[in-house]
């Protein structure tokens, strides 16, 4: 999946920033809602091991998540096993689009 360099959520343009390494240890990815910027890592910031294109694609679609429902002012965007399920599940139905 390409990572898009803009994406609209709501009545907002967020850009898209690809980092080598998060700057918190941990860390794949992160939005800042007020910034409108959603940050993605390449790698690892523990092991230094590059993130295959699966993982980095379902942190895209993870950190979107977030802002969508930021966005709809929903409490859910604060629920991290909410978020990563919807957009594991958001990232295999993508992928699994036949054209």
């Amino acid at each position: 999946m390409l990572i898009p360099k803009k994406i609209k959520v709501g009545l907002k343009w967020y850009d898209v920033e690809m980092l080598d390494t998060m700057p918190n240890k941990g860390k794949m990815g992160r939005v800042f809602f007020t910034s409108k910027l959603i940050q993605i890592a390449r790698r690892s910031n523990r092991t230094g091991r590059t993130f295959k294109p699966a993982e980095i694609s379902d942190t895209f679609w993870h950190e979107l998540t977030h802002a969508i429902l930021h966005d709809m002012n929903h409490p859910l965007w604060k629920n991290e096993r909410c978020v990563s399920g919807f957009a594991e599940r958001l990232n295999r139905a993508v992928n699994s689009a036949r054209l």
